[in-house]
C-alpha cells in the first residue's frame, strides 16, 4: 500500500471528524459537492428541457413530406433527437410545412397552428413553401410563402431538401430555442413578415378551347383525301366545301 492513499483516507477521517464536531464552522464547497451540484437558471433548464424533446406534427402537403418521412425510417433515426412525431396538433409543438400551400389549404393550416400549445416553432421545409417554388408563376391558388399566414423560426431551401437539410433546420432551431428567455418570449412570438414577394401581374387571354372545333367539318365527315383513298363514298357537301376552300386558296 502507498503512502500517498493511507496519507488521503487519515485526511478524509480527519475531514469527517471536524464535521461532527464542529458543525457550527463555516461549510465549505468540497470536491464531493461540486461533482454532484449543478448551479443554473430556470430559463436554461426550461430550455435545455424543451429543445430536447421537439414533437412535430404530421403534416405534409406535397413530395417534401416524402422526404420527411425519410427520418422516421431507421437509416436517419430522427429519434435520437428527441424528436416524437405526433398527430394531434394538441400535442405537438413543431410543426414542418412540407409542401406547398394552397389557398383552400390555408385556413387548416393556420387552424392546426392555433390548436398547438405555447411556445410552438415552425419550419418552412421547401421552395414551394417558402416562395412559392415553380407554381409562383403561373398559379392562381398557390401561396407565395407561408411565412404570410404563419410566423416562420427556420427557413430549408430546394426542391425537395434532403433528410440531412431538415437536421441542420433542427440543430439550427435547438439552438434559437437554447438562447430564449421567458420574460422575452411575449414579443418574440409576434407575427412577423420576414419574406416579401412582389405581385404577380397576370393578363386575361382568350380561351384556347371553345368547344367550335367539336363542329368542324373533319369531324363531321373524313376528309375528302381520306374517303377517296379507302373508297368511300363523298357526299355533294363534302365536295363543294372542298371546292370553296379551292377557291379561297386561288383568290
Amino acid at each position: 500500500m502507498s503512502p500517498n492513499l493511507t496519507n488521503e483516507s487519515a485526511a478524509f477521517q480527519r475531514q469527517q471528524t471536524e464535521k461532527i464536531l464542529n458543525p457550527i464552522d463555516r461549510t465549505q464547497v468540497t470536491q464531493d459537492l461540486s461533482e454532484n451540484v449543478i448551479l443554473t437558471t430556470v430559463d436554461d433548464l426550461h430550455n435545455w428541457a424543451r429543445l430536447s424533446s421537439l414533437w412535430p406534427l404530421m403534416y405534409g402537403t406535397a413530395c417534401c413530406f416524402i422526404e420527411f418521412a425519410a427520418l422516421i425510417g431507421s437509416r436517419f433515426d430522427f429519434d435520437r433527437f428527441g424528436l416524437v412525431p405526433r398527430c394531434s396538433p394538441r400535442q405537438a409543438d413543431l410543426i414542418i410545412t412540407a409542401g406547398t400551400i394552397t389557398m383552400k389549404m390555408a385556413p387548416a393550416l393556420i387552424r392546426l397552428y392555433e390548436e398547438m400549445p405555447e411556445p410552438k416553432y415552425v419550419i418552412a421545409m421547401g421552395a414551394c413553401t417558402i416562395t412559392g417554388g415553380m407554381f409562383s408563376s403561373d398559379s392562381t391558388t398557390a401561396v407565395r410563402g407561408v411565412d404570410k399566414l404563419i410566423p416562420v423560426d427556420v427557413y430549408i431551401p430546394g426542391c425537395p431538401p434532403r433528410p440531412e437539410a431538415i437536421f441542420d433546420a433542427i440543430i439550427k432551431l435547438r439552438k434559437k430555442v437554447a438562447n430564449e428567455s421567458i420574460q422575452e418570449r411575449a414579443s418574440t412570438m409576434e407575427q412577423i413578415h420576414r419574406y416579401y414577394s412582389t405581385t404577380h401581374n397576370m393578363k386575361a387571354t382568350s380561351p384556347i378551347l371553345t368547344g367550335k372545333y367539336l363542329q368542324s367539318q373533319t369531324r363531321v365527315a373524313p376528309p375528302l383525301e381520306l374517303t377517296e383513298a379507302m373508297g368511300m363514298p363523298v357526299s355533294p357537301a363534302l365536295k363543294e366545301a372542298e371546292k370553296e376552300k379551292e377557291e379561297v386558296s386561288r383568290g
